[in-house]
């Protein structure tokens, strides 16, 4: 079984991205487009054991956006970083850097003291 994630870039005259939108295809069917203003990859290469990464976004995408998305790819890579490694401690630093982008950022609000 074979299982496609396919990624269309439409670009403006200065080849910067205007559209980004994903499909995914199982079994010969393929899904509806979704269309994104970001997208970040990154792939180990086996041969060279390093990243190959992608990140494109388009014009729209405002900055408070892109810290929002910032916030939750370090999360998402810090649970995974735990899940793969069972790194408690590494995989907590990790967790505590994304708590303090988190309310740099204003994506988290600051505890109120009683």
């Amino acid at each position: 079984m074979k299982n496609k994630i396919e990624i269309e870039v439409s670009l403006d005259q200065d080849k910067i991205p205007n559209k980004l939108k994903w499909f995914t295809e199982a079994n010969g069917t393929k899904s509806k487009a979704e269309e994104s203003k970001a997208i970040f990859i990154s792939i180990f290469d086996k041969a060279s054991k390093d990243t190959l990464k992608m990140d494109l976004w388009t014009k729209e995408m405002q900055v408070i956006e892109m810290d929002r998305f910032y916030y939750y790819t370090l999360k998402s890579m810090a649970e995974t970083y735990f899940k793969s490694t069972k790194n408690e401690e590494l995989a907590n630093q990790m967790m505590s850097f994304v708590q303090h982008f988190g309310l740099k950022t204003k994506i988290l609000q600051e505890p109120k003291e009683d």
